[in-house]
């Protein structure tokens, strides 16, 4: 692949900060500056955090294999750690890092 020009940079860089600012000012845009939140961003407030966590579980253990050594263990502990750690302390990231810690340390030290 060859180096972009000075020209192409400076396009990626207008285009880069036009989407970000696109998706900073659109909800203002859309919804103006009232105090009452619409009730399709309530729903999608409540709905998306656990269809984005759904996601995040099925995309790490697409490739875990329960046939072939060490039978998908490590990623049973993670998640175990990780749901023990959510249902006592209720705190997504807590329970998140606590799960990738208790994998990572089985991965390294058990297999």
């Amino acid at each position: 692949m060859s180096p972009q020009t000075i020209p192409q940079q400076v396009i990626t860089i207008l285009l880069c900060t036009a989407a970000t600012m696109l998706t900073r000012f659109l909800p203002f845009l859309l919804f103006g500056r009232s105090d009452h939140v619409p009730p399709i961003i309530t729903y999608l407030g409540k709905a998306l955090p656990s269809a984005v966590f759904a996601m995040l579980v099925v995309y790490c253990l697409k490739n875990v294999s329960i046939t072939v050594s060490p039978f998908g263990i490590p990623e049973l502990i993670g998640i175990t750690a990780t749901a023990l750690i959510h249902l006592w302390k209720r705190n997504t990231l807590l329970s998140m890092f606590t799960g990738t810690l208790f994998y990572m340390l089985v991965i390294r030290f058990l297999f």
